[in-house]
C-alpha cells in the first residue's frame, strides 16, 4: 500500500490558478497529489494540469461525468490523453456508459503509451442526506443501501473503485473485494467544521476502515497556514 501522503489527495477548491499553485508551492513535498474538481478545471483545467504534472504531482480530475455513453468515452479519452491518474463518472449514468468510459480511457493509454487512469464512480454526494435520498433524489431505501448497489453497478461495468463516504467503505469492502479503490471525500479532522457535508469522517478512522485514498479540502486550504494544518492531519493519523 502507498504510504499516507500518496494516499491523500488535496482539494484544490479555488477560483485561479495563481492561487492553486501557490498552495501547491506552499505545501512542498508534504504533499504530491491533488484533486482539480469543476470550478477550476472550467477556468484552467488543461493548463493547470501540465503545470501540475511538471512538479511532479498527480491528479485526480474530480468532474463527474454523467452523460450519454460516447460523450463521457470522449470525455476520458480526453482525460487519459492529459495524464490524470484518476478521474469519476456518475454511477447513475448507467452501466454502458461506465464501460465505455472505462474501455477509452484503456485504449488511449495503450496508443499513448500512458497509464491507464482510475476511473472511479461517483455513488452519492457526502452532502446527501437519508431525507434528501429519498424525498428529492426518489431513491427508497437507506443511503448505505443506496451506495453498495451503485457500488455493484460500478464493479460490474468494471470500473476500477468509487467515491464514497467513510461510513460505507466497509459495506463497500465486503460487496465488492478489498481491491475494488474507495475514494473518500468529506474527510474532516476532529478539529475542523463539517462545512455543508453531512457524511463526514475523520481521516483516521476512514483509513482504518480501509479506505484507498482521501480526499482533504477545506481543512487544509482554508487554514491561514496550509501546511501546518496539513501536517497536523498527518500526526492525527500516525498518533
Amino acid at each position: 500500500m502507498k504510504n499516507i501522503q500518496e494516499r491523500i489527495y488535496i482539494a484544490l477548491d479555488m477560483d485561479n490558478m495563481d492561487d492553486a499553485l501557490r498552495l501547491v508551492d506552499r505545501l512542498g513535498d508534504t504533499f504530491r497529489s491533488y484533486k482539480v474538481g469543476m470550478q477550476l478545471y472550467n477556468l484552467v483545467g488543461p493548463e493547470l494540469v501540465s503545470r501540475l504534472h511538471a512538479e511532479g504531482c498527480r491528479i485526480f480530475a474530480d468532474l463527474k461525468f454523467h452523460d450519454i455513453p460516447n460523450t463521457v468515452a470522449c470525455a476520458a479519452d480526453t482525460m487519459t490523453r492529459q495524464g490524470v491518474a484518476m478521474f469519476n463518472v456518475h454511477v447513475a449514468g448507467g452501466v454502458e456508459m461506465m464501460r465505455r468510459a472505462k474501455q477509452a480511457a484503456e485504449k488511449r493509454a495503450k496508443e499513448c503509451g500512458k497509464q491507464i487512469p482510475l476511473v472511479i464512480g461517483v455513488t452519492q454526494l457526502t452532502s446527501t442526506s437519508q431525507q434528501v435520498l429519498n424525498e428529492e433524489i426518489g431513491i427508497t431505501g437507506t443511503v448505505e443501501e443506496a451506495v453498495i448497489r451503485y457500488a455493484k453497478l460500478a464493479k460490474e461495468a468494471g470500473l476500477d473503485g468509487v467515491v464514497a463516504s467513510g461510513h460505507e467503505v466497509t459495506a463497500i469492502r465486503e460487496a465488492c473485494g478489498d481491491d475494488f479503490v474507495t475514494v473518500i471525500p468529506g474527510i474532516r479532522p476532529i478539529w475542523a467544521e463539517k462545512n455543508d457535508q453531512v457524511r463526514v469522517m475523520t481521516p483516521r478512522r476512514a483509513l482504518e476502515a480501509g479506505a484507498h485514498y482521501l480526499v482533504i479540502g477545506r481543512a487544509i486550504t482554508a487554514a491561514s497556514d496550509p501546511k501546518s494544518a496539513a501536517l497536523r492531519i498527518l500526526e492525527e493519523i500516525q498518533d
